[in-house]
């Protein structure tokens, strides 16, 4: 996610450390940069110019000029700058007398489907008591297509086989009721380009329902366009906010850094990968920080919250405590952390682990390294788990044909093995803390 502007920028900020003290003419040629930076990510021209004329304002005043660190007070500048662009955060209201009504809407491609079921998911992982309503008629298969989704995460889904779809999501109201549904998410018919009969539509379907929140689903991969659509769509629709999907199919980014300063539409979701738990609120400050490559410690931490088991959790420090960590542990860390998502995206997290990710081998960041880990775990013996010392060149030799790996292969992974027992050793006399995780084998 905003690779290219990442590296493009983190490169201006090295470079204006390199200086230590700064004149008005450092500042103005690090802001071209960034402005060139910028445009290349496909951020709006008009966007691009208010930014940077904003950072020079305050970047040239003598507080920052004459200060003792003026490169660190650029960045913290252009770190609140892009919080602002991005806008303030805004939740969706839940609760209340009824259910919560939310319309998605969008063109034909931008994923609104898979976003209706990613969305019923997070908000049934908050307590609520989602209904999916299949109201796309138009696109061949888009009931079933939900109906298939509902059925994977179990959660309920209105359809009928065919009718007029503002009757279809009146009727679905009725049913929400009975289900004593808390929210209920319409899946609408979108077009490849917008249309008088496509909004014609959705604003009868609108007057017929009166949602409490109007989302439009827009694709980040289709840069530009993707603002073009939004301003359009909130025009005819009056868009309470947008959802931006495949943030991670593009490494520029520029529509969802342009969408809200254009349109005035705050973002409320963003959606990276293609698992149904790709889904998150939206949160300006953790995305400006991404960008600016420092991490997001809070995203991160919210996601071992959801993954990791508290029991599980608790008998792994008492595990580290006396020193007793085995294979059977390691090989559920693992577990625990493939269920946060890919591996090089959680890296991406952790502050200043992005520049060390390009020392890295790309394919000891690969999601595949840590399947070969687990077969190759998988394929000992309990006995062998427990006490890795006892594996020797014929038990490797078994190992590596259970797992589909070579010898050397089981031999790397044991090296690293004793390398974090080392580790858990000196955690347990108080030689560090909160640094015995599987991610040092791929150090």
């Amino acid at each position: 996610m905003f690779d290219t502007l990442t590296d493009r920028l983190q490169d201006v900020f090295k470079r204006l450390r390199g200086k230590g003290k700064l004149t008005e003419r450092d500042v103005d040629e690090a802001l071209r940069e960034v402005r060139m930076a910028l445009l290349e990510a496909d951020v709006n021209f008009k966007v691009v110019k208010e930014f940077v004329a904003k950072v020079r304002e305050r970047a040239v005043g003598v507080e920052v000029l004459e200060s003792l660190s003026p490169a660190q007070q650029v960045v913290k500048i252009v770190d609140e700058e892009l919080e602002a662009m991005l806008g303030s955060p805004v939740r969706i209201e839940l609760g209340g007398s009824g259910p919560t009504l939310i319309m998605l809407v969008g063109l034909q491609g931008a994923g609104k489907t898979t976003t209706a079921g990613k969305l019923a998911l997070l908000m049934r992982k908050a307590g609520q008591r989602p209904l999916m309503v299949a109201a796309d008629m138009q696109r061949p298969a888009a009931v079933q297509q939900l109906i298939t989704l509902g059925k994977q995460i179990d959660i309920p889904v209105y359809s009928e086989p065919a009718g007029s779809p503002p009757d279809i999501c009146e009727r679905a109201l009725k049913r929400a009721r009975e289900l004593n549904s808390s929210v209920v998410l319409f899946d609408t018919a979108g077009r490849l380009h917008v249309d008088e009969a496509l909004m014609s539509e959705l604003r009868a379907v609108k007057a017929k329902i009166n949602p409490n929140e109007v989302l439009l689903v827009a694709d980040a991969m289709t840069g530009q366009d993707a603002v073009r659509v939004a301003d359009e769509f909130h025009r005819q629709m009056s868009l309470t906010g947008l959802i931006m999907t495949k943030l991670d199919g593009d490494a520029r980014g520029g529509a969802a850094l342009s969408v809200r300063a254009v349109t005035g539409v705050p973002i409320k979701y963003i959606c990276v990968g293609e698992k149904l738990d790709g889904i998150e609120q939206f949160h300006p400050d953790r995305l400006a920080s991404r960008i600016l490559g420092m991490g997001d410690v809070l995203s991160l931490i919210e996601k071992a919250q959801e993954s990791f088991d508290q029991k599980q959790a608790a008998g792994m420090e008492k595990k580290l405590r006396t020193g007793t960590f085995n294979l059977d542990d390691f090989l559920a860390q693992l577990q625990q952390v493939k269920k946060m998502g890919p591996l090089s995206q959680i890296l991406e997290l952790v502050p200043g682990f992005r520049n060390a990710m390009k020392q890295v081998p790309a394919d000891a960041l690969d999601d595949r390294q840590l399947k070969r880990v687990e077969a190759i775990i998988s394929s000992m013996t309990r006995a062998e788990r427990q006490d890795p010392s006892i594996i020797d060149g014929s038990r490797r030799r078994r190992i590596a044909r259970g797992s589909g790996t070579q010898p050397a292969d089981v031999n790397q992974l044991l090296n690293q093995f004793r390398q974090a027992q080392k580790l858990m050793r000196q955690m347990a006399g108080g030689g560090g803390k909160g640094r015995g995780t599987p991610f040092g084998m791929f150090s």
